[in-house]
């Protein structure tokens, strides 16, 4: 069996208000203790400071769109508005997922870059294990999920560069 080239490590940013600061917090620190993970920026919030979710999710989902990281992992209360306000940025696609099926296919589906938890949904444990298991996955764009994910790309509004997609 022949391998190709290793992957080039990620580069993710971190996002939280203050309803996912902890395990957001926690989450960051795995993603730095991870080999397969190069760089790792937050984009909020720190302790003590408040930030609505939807500015934090928007400031991190321009960073993917604009090829200045791979992917994003945001945490707020249930993970629904910061998957909200992230996929209102042209090019990224934002999950919730809670668990790995949900998280495999996510990536191998639908090539998200965006991974949302809800810190007042799931426990430290089972994020930090999906977490592991999402920066593993990398769409094959020869798959049949291939097609899909170019069709949900062509419906992005005309004239608006599309985000980059996860390197292979």
């Amino acid at each position: 069996m022949t391998r190709g080239p290793a992957p080039r490590p990620w580069r993710v940013v971190v996002g939280s208000d203050e309803a996912g600061f902890e395990l957001k917090e926690l989450l960051a620190v795995e993603l730095r203790g991870d080999a397969r993970v190069a760089e790792v920026r937050d984009v909020g919030v720190v302790a003590s400071q408040s930030r609505d979710y939807p500015h934090v999710a928007v400031e991190a989902a321009r960073l993917v769109a604009a090829g200045e990281v791979d992917r994003a992992l945001l945490v707020c209360g249930t993970g629904l508005g910061v998957a909200i306000a992230a996929n209102k940025v042209s090019g990224v696609r934002a999950v919730t997922a809670h668990d790995s099926y949900s998280v495999e296919r996510s990536v191998l589906s639908n090539d998200a870059q965006v991974l949302c938890l809800g810190q007042r949904v799931i426990g430290p444990e089972l994020a930090r294990r999906l977490v592991r298991e999402w920066l593993g996955y990398r769409l094959d764009p020869t798959s049949p999920s291939g097609p899909k994910v170019e069709a949900i790309c062509a419906y992005e509004p005309p004239g608006v560069p599309e985000a980059p997609r996860a390197p292979h």
